[in-house]
């Protein structure tokens, strides 16, 4: 294998590499922002059950006008 060749194959594993690089990159970020939006959605359901028990029980001590 003369020089010229061996530099065109050590080209051609860096960009390999690199290409690899960036997928497995780019799909590790999408994984992570789902997971982000999903948790972020699970924690809204829960504070807003526990807004609507706060309401409910407010409403119960204080009346449905708050006096």
């Amino acid at each position: 294998m003369t020089e010229a060749q061996v530099w065109a194959m050590m080209g051609v594993f860096t960009a390999l590499f690199l290409g690899t690089l960036t997928i497995v990159s780019t799909l590790f970020v999408h994984v992570v922002k789902s997971e982000v939006r999903r948790l972020d959605d699970k924690i809204d359901l829960r504070f807003n059950s526990v807004d609507n028990d706060l309401q409910t029980l407010y409403r119960h001590i204080f009346g449905p006008d708050g006096r």
